[in-house]
């Protein structure tokens, strides 16, 4: 174990402490929901006429579909809003004197993706020591990657920082490939090393990723929270994954990514904070007890290329009720092309679609997860665009459902997505710079929607179509921006 050096063991700056007070008291705003709900209900029962046509009954299925999901991301947000007005009950954040935390941060390699894995790294060292007196970063590579030199050159300018190479010729027993792969031979060097204890914590971080003292803070406080709790403490925790607006190199994809950390505040908020994830988890901001990681392991078999979703549901079945949320972020980079942006989302699809028929996983755990991803896949069937354009086709342009009552479902649906997109945003603008937003940002963000769901929607169905086509699994990285 290494430890943090005497004099980063101070704790936070003045101006630190600001920052973490700031980010503990945000929470998600009800208005911004609650208009636009009462808004587009009252215009859809105003407008609403009876359409018993197959269009009709098409459209009372597909845009209901997300029903659930914004239900259960609705219950999220309204829990944050619930533990804010008790924060008064909770512990302050203090340094953890007895737990062991590692940062893990898997990459690539590659000169495209060094800068910003040199930007992640460097916040690691620099905020985390603090509040974590037993420090190690594990920077996770490939033998003979390209930025191999580089690595090792940022390593040497920091005793906590240490070099785990995967050999070539490692395979897991269940032929794993990918970050999954990498993750399990780090995972099996802990368990050899003696480090798959109930003290030691692993943080899962990407290469493009960063923390900020406010992180600190909140890891620090639910480690230390987990202790008190002896043997009813929890194994798995998410935070929030934002994006700061000047790690953005495209401010078009830095506003569609605004849905992101909304995500992070109502479904895995909801989900993950009461002890099931079924919605799955992200690599970033990632927080599991060594002891529990090395009874999952990442051996999930060739075909994932979305593993950290896959360990979730693992964890839904072998650790019932025992993960939790936190009111942390950790701040990365939205793709710098629209491109790249819509590859990302490609490659999540393709992984998620496969995960939802994997029979290896029982069903119970993964029907939410199926119902969120055909939400998401058949998006670019369910735009306003392409509902016109068949209206338009086939001469009928009354567009209601086939009971009035599907209204109110519908301008829950639609209000729910504004509110994503409005908070996200909030959320974004909270953790740059300047902590807010500009005043044509929400203008813009909320003009782009009808765009940004083709974007979203297009990924989807394209992860799907390689799903069905069998196509070999890709794990695509993009380009890392500084």
């Amino acid at each position: 174990m290494t430890s943090a050096p005497i004099q980063e063991r101070t704790p936070a700056t003045r101006r630190d402490a600001k920052l973490v007070q700031r980010h503990a008291e945000w929470k998600p705003g009800v208005l911004p929901f609650l208009l636009p709900f009462l808004l587009l209900a009252g215009f859809g029962l105003w407008s609403f006429k009876p359409n018993p046509t197959p269009l009709g009954w098409t459209l009372s299925v597909v845009w209901s579909l997300p029903g659930v999901g914004v239900m259960v991301g609705l219950q999220g947000a309204l829990l944050i809003r619930r533990r804010l007005r008790k924060s008064h009950e909770m512990v302050p954040p203090t340094p953890v004197e007895e737990d062991f935390l590692i940062v893990l941060v898997p990459t690539i390699g590659r000169h495209d993706t060094y800068p910003a894995l040199e930007r992640s790294v460097l916040s690691y060292v620099e905020h985390l020591p603090p509040y974590f007196p037993l420090l190690r970063v594990d920077v996770l590579t490939e033998e003979g990657c390209e930025a191999a030199a580089r690595i090792d050159a940022l390593a040497a300018t920091n005793p906590l920082i240490r070099v785990v190479t995967v050999p070539k010729a490692y395979e897991t027993a269940n032929g794993t490939r990918f970050k999954a792969r990498a993750n399990h031979y780090a995972h099996e060097l802990r368990i050899d090393e003696g480090e798959a204890l109930d003290d030691v914590w692993v943080l899962h971080m990407d290469d493009d990723t960063g923390v900020g003292p406010d992180t600190a803070a909140s890891v620090a406080q639910f480690v230390n929270r987990q202790r008190r709790a002896g043997d009813e403490g929890k194994h798995m925790a998410q935070g929030i994954l934002a994006y700061p607006r000047e790690n953005a190199v495209n401010r078009f994809t830095w506003l569609a990514d605004a849905v992101r950390p909304a995500d992070d505040i109502a479904r895995f908020r909801a989900l993950t904070g009461l002890g099931t994830p079924v919605a799955g988890v992200h690599g970033e901001l990632l927080l599991l007890r060594a002891s529990v990681e090395a009874t999952i392991g990442w051996d999930f078999g060739p075909k994932a290329i979305v593993e950290d979703a896959q360990l979730a549901l693992t964890f839904c079945r072998m650790y019932p009720g025992r993960s939790d949320w936190f009111n942390g972020r950790c701040y990365g980079a939205s793709p710098a092309t629209t491109r790249d942006f819509v590859k990302q989302r490609e490659r999540w699809a393709w992984g998620l679609v496969a995960l939802c028929f994997n029979r290896t996983v029982p069903f119970r755990y993964r029907w939410f997860l199926l119902l969120c991803v055909a939400t998401w896949v058949f998006g670019p069937l369910q735009h306003v665009a392409t509902v016109l354009f068949v209206a338009w086709l086939i001469g009928d342009f009354n567009t209601s459902p086939v009971a009035q009552t599907v209204v109110i479902m519908w301008a829950l649906n639609f209000a729910y997505v504004i509110w994503t997109y409005w908070e996200g945003l909030r959320l974004n603008a909270l953790v740059s710079a300047n902590g807010r937003r500009r005043w044509w940002e929400p203008i813009v963000v909320l003009g782009l929607i009808p765009v940004f769901s083709v974007m979203e929607g297009l990924g989807g169905l394209r992860g799907l179509f390689k799903f069905v086509k069998r196509e070999e699994n890709k794990f695509v990285v993009i380009a890392k921006p500084a």
